[in-house]
């Protein structure tokens, strides 16, 4: 049996870092820039202590890292959150020991906030608490990841040229550090949702509004988030954001490159497991009709799921600017359109920032650690700008 207690925000999980106001009074219509007490720290945000076995343990909390410049000149921090079997290491740097993500928002004037979700990394692992945990193995990783053009199974992965020292296979110092970096995760993508958004809403409540940037798995909290709170989302980055809508797919090569993963919906609201905010409302997932289009919006992409006409509508999301980044070589690359349809039927509609549209070519799934990864983080810093301005 569980016993609950929820933690204060200021108590426990808050004493470290705490985030204050620039002294300067805010210029109307210009928001206030929001900088950490500090350049560099930590602290933890979420939480509750429970009852498990006569011991009273804490769970459901997250792990927060951020770095700032001496002078922040942005006006909202950047929240970073990784995808599946990461953590925020992955944003830090390379690994083959080039700069990160985190220093090019640094060094563009930006605080960057970096999370490991809860129960993974930092954060803590707790089975006893979250259920089963998985892993992911070298050939998951080697074979849409970061070596795709070895084994082919999708159209796209012949275009990947920009895994450091080659294909990302074992052997490659590059891949072998990456591969020592993946940690084990909570089995269950549904408990995995209902442990982080409301971390991460946590978060944003304790540094203020933010723009938020998700990577892969973590699509799914940036729109979770958003949803009831669009007030705390400045923007929205979703670097290849989970998908694609409503089913798994796997792929196999060949000429049917994919197939579906079962009858279920892997996404039952679309692009999230957990209810969104829909006009007319819905009772449950059972109340959006889906159907599967004919034909695939471009060449090399999996026929879309969408809802079925009169589509319902995402009006809170529809109020956060949003863009959707897709590497040129990434397993993503065939279906991200399918997610960016599914947000505009539903007038949600998204920015798309296809990298290779900006002379930006080669890169895979794993984008923040490969050969251009400060190229990248360019373009993605140029789209945040230009929407604050």
């Amino acid at each position: 049996m569980l016993k609950a207690a929820l933690l204060s925000a200021g108590a426990l999980f808050g004493l470290v870092g705490a985030v204050g106001a620039d002294p300067q009074p805010a210029t109307p219509n210009v928001p206030t820039v929001s900088k950490p007490a500090q350049r560099e720290g930590y602290f933890f945000v979420g939480g509750q202590y429970v009852t498990v076995g006569g011991k009273e343990i804490a769970t459901g909390h997250m792990y927060v890292q951020y770095h700032a410049p001496e002078q922040v000149k942005q006006p909202f921090p950047v929240v970073l959150v990784h995808g599946t079997a990461q953590t925020g290491v992955n944003c830090l740097g390379t690994p083959d020991g080039r700069p990160g993500w985190v220093n090019r928002f640094v060094e563009c004037g930006f605080a960057v906030y970096v999370v490991d979700q809860v129960g993974r990394g930092r954060s803590c692992d707790n089975p006893e608490v979250y259920g089963p945990y998985a892993r992911l193995s070298t050939r998951d990783l080697e074979s849409i990841f970061t070596g795709q053009e070895r084994f082919d199974l999708f159209p796209q992965a012949k275009l990947h040229t920009q895994w450091p020292g080659g294909p990302g296979v074992g052997g490659n110092l590059a891949f072998d550090q990456f591969y020592l970096s993946q940690v084990p995760y909570i089995a269950s993508a549904l408990k995995s949702e209902e442990l982080v958004n409301p971390a991460l809403t946590a978060l944003l409540e304790k540094i203020g509004t933010s723009v938020v940037l998700t990577h892969s798995q973590s699509g799914v909290f940036g729109r979770a988030v958003s949803d009831p709170r669009p007030d705390l989302v400045k923007d929205y980055v979703a670097v290849e954001p989970n998908g694609p809508t409503f089913f798994d797919i796997r792929f196999k090569g060949g000429a049917e490159w994919y197939e579906k993963v079962g009858e279920a919906r892997a996404r039952p609201y679309g692009i999230t497991r957990v209810p969104l905010h829909f006009e007319p409302p819905v009772s449950g997932p059972t109340d959006l009709t889906v159907v599967q289009a004919d034909q695939p919006t471009r060449p090399d992409q999996i026929r879309c799921w969408l809802q079925a006409e009169p589509a319902r509508q995402l009006p809170q999301l529809a109020k956060v600017p949003a863009v959707i980044v897709t590497g040129e070589a990434s397993f993503r690359a065939t279906m991200d359109d399918c997610t960016a349809a599914f947000l505009e039927q539903a007038g949600a509609k998204p920015d798309r920032l296809a990298l290779a549209d900006h002379g930006i070519k080669g890169n895979g799934h794993m984008m923040m650690l490969e050969a251009n990864n400060l190229e990248v983080a360019d373009a993605i810093i140029g789209w945040i700008q230009g929407k604050v301005r």
